[in-house]
């Protein structure tokens, strides 16, 4: 069904599935889990120490034969120490997200790595093409975790960048359907990335606590917040209603920086704590109903796509 995408072939892989590189959630075992399972499975370097990252690499090596990968926020403190495993490790892709695509790129495409940028918006977008990126990611306003300023959706988002790039486009945020997989494909994208509906997966590294919640969440029950800081969606557990009485003060910056603390997401996330932890998820977490091996995940995510596919050519 995949055999001339543009997504399948620059990864080889199966499906043009990719889960997200999420903290917290995408250690080795989610990601192995996401390759053997036909797509590219990511782990998230934004939540672990540069050897924490080593030993979740060299213990994916054992998990799978198959393509994966690496995020990593460009911002992150260790950035240079983290590059540097990549390359030791002999990485063969990486994206990288929340930074310049420009400082990293050429280093990376010179240790024969594949490298893929996720934007927000169309000008982000050509900039990591003109840095040489082999594809982008576009995300809209949807997704969980760190955000773009913007609030452009993926529906308007995707078929904008379309039409600026000539680079393969991967599709993000709202997306955890067979039919937002082919939604997001008709409107141009190549191929799509996964956050949420891995999160609420037996294999995501995730607290229990967080996946329960994650499948209690309705309509309207996440917001995008701390665009001062780095914009990122939130469910509405005490700490978020704290955060909001907090804004009614007029706070600056360091005031925000002071009042969220140092490891929230970590306690929430991790730990588990859904009363003084960020809780970071996208929007369809309010079509998540429930916690499934991602092998269960991708074939009703395939199921759902083939039969809608089938059932447009009635339209």
């Amino acid at each position: 069904m995949f055999d001339n995408n543009q997504i399948c072939q620059l990864f080889n892989i199966q499906y043009p599935i990719i889960q997200g590189g999420m903290i917290w959630a995408s250690g080795y075992k989610l990601a192995t889990a996401v390759s053997n399972a036909g797509g590219l499975g990511l782990i998230g370097a934004g939540s672990m120490y540069p050897e924490v990252l080593r030993e979740h690499i060299q213990k994916a090596k054992k998990c799978t034969v198959k393509p994966f990968g690496v995020n990593v926020p460009l911002l992150y403190p260790n950035v240079e120490e983290i590059m540097q495993i990549l390359v030791e490790e002999g990485m063969k892709i990486v994206f990288t997200s929340a930074g310049n695509p420009a400082t990293w790129t050429k280093f990376l495409k010179e240790n024969g790595i594949t490298v893929v940028h996720v934007v927000s918006n169309v000008k982000f977008a050509l900039k990591a093409q003109e840095a040489g990126v082999d594809a982008v990611v576009a995300e809209g306003f949807e997704a969980g975790g760190h955000n773009g300023r913007e609030e452009t959706t993926t529906l308007t988002l995707i078929p904008m960048v379309k039409e600026q790039i000539n680079i393969p486009l991967i599709a993000a945020g709202g997306i955890a359907t067979g039919k937002g997989m082919l939604a997001t494909m008709i409107l141009g994208a190549d191929g799509v990335q996964l956050g949420s509906r891995f999160v609420a997966s037996e294999e995501a590294s995730s607290h229990i606590n967080f996946k329960n919640a994650v499948v209690k969440v309705q309509d309207g029950d996440t917001h995008l917040t701390l665009k001062e800081l780095a914009p990122v969606r939130l469910i509405k557990n005490e700490f978020y209603q704290r955060l909001q009485d907090f804004y009614k003060t007029h706070p600056d910056k360091d005031a925000l920086q002071e009042f969220l603390g140092r490891g929230r997401a970590k306690k929430g996330m991790f730990e588990g704590d859904l009363t003084e932890g960020e809780l970071e998820i996208g929007q369809i977490a309010g079509l998540i109903k429930d916690i499934k091996p991602v092998q269960k995940i991708f074939e009703e995510i395939l199921d759902d796509f083939q039969s809608v596919l089938k059932n447009t050519a009635t339209f």
